[in-house]
């Protein structure tokens, strides 16, 4: 129970990355908030599950945000622990985006939009509303789920791959701001390609049964919220290297 007496807030924890980590932090005792732009039931389901609270709200809307944080303190007190994981992938933007890639001067611009306010604007909006109220308690953890380098300069990824190169570049430079303060903020990627909603439905049980297991995400995760981790800041862990007695991949 590592996390006992905890209040987490897991964006898009309805499925995948977001939902496993929600889960593992059920079971080591925090009382966990769980959010979503859609699919209520999905959340709702996953809540009745752990134990846990659900609340629709789109990250990427500044007053769903503070309705959000604003019923978080309301209800429990405070908020000690906040995943970003919400996110759009390129399912959105091109159905056969593993096979097919296409070049950015194809994408939707709608598309585009929708897929930056989500994965950067999305982040910002809920680390700006929350750690304020973590700054009051000097205390906090913050986790940005994002995903491999690698995978960043992947041709036919815009604009998932660039959403998450500024999402490391904030990691970093909020990191640094945060150094001091009781609030630490790290960064978790599964480190490769995950089974989630991400992936698209034309891949074959082959392709499929080489994809990572969102639920190792869970361990590192509890790592990175609980108190063993008050000094760790700055870092980037890679799930599938991580492990207890070599808890820090490297500094972000």
């Amino acid at each position: 129970m590592r996390l006992s007496d905890k209040v987490a807030v897991v964006t898009g924890g309805g499925r995948g990355i977001g939902k496993a980590i929600a889960e593992a932090y059920a079971r080591e005792g925090a009382q966990v908030v769980i959010t979503a732009a859609r699919r209520k039931d999905e959340i709702e389901s996953v809540a009745s599950k752990i134990g846990g609270t659900a609340i629709l709200a789109d990250v990427s809307k500044k007053e769903e945000v503070g309705e959000l944080v604003d019923e978080v303190i309301s209800r429990f007190g405070r908020i000690d622990i906040l995943v970003n994981n919400a996110g759009r992938g390129m399912k959105f933007v091109n159905g056969n985006f593993m096979t097919e890639p296409r070049p950015f001067w194809d994408a939707d611009t709608d598309v585009w939009r929708m897929v930056i306010d989500t994965n950067v604007n999305g982040v910002f909006l809920m680390t700006h509303a929350v750690v304020p109220h973590m700054l009051k308690r000097q205390s906090g953890r913050i986790i940005n789920i994002s995903m491999n380098y690698e995978t960043m300069k992947r041709k036919g990824f815009t604009p998932y791959g660039p959403s998450k190169a500024a999402l490391e570049s904030m990691s970093i430079i909020w990191a640094q701001e945060l150094e001091g303060t009781g609030v630490t903020l790290n960064v978790l990627i599964p480190g490769g390609a995950t089974d989630t909603g991400m992936i698209p439905d034309s891949l074959t049980a082959s392709q499929r049964s080489k994809l990572i297991d969102p639920a190792i995400m869970g361990p590192p995760a509890i790592y990175l919220a609980s108190d063993d981790a008050r000094d760790v800041n700055g870092h980037r862990i890679v799930a599938i290297e991580w492990n207890k007695e070599n808890k820090i991949s490297k500094e972000i």
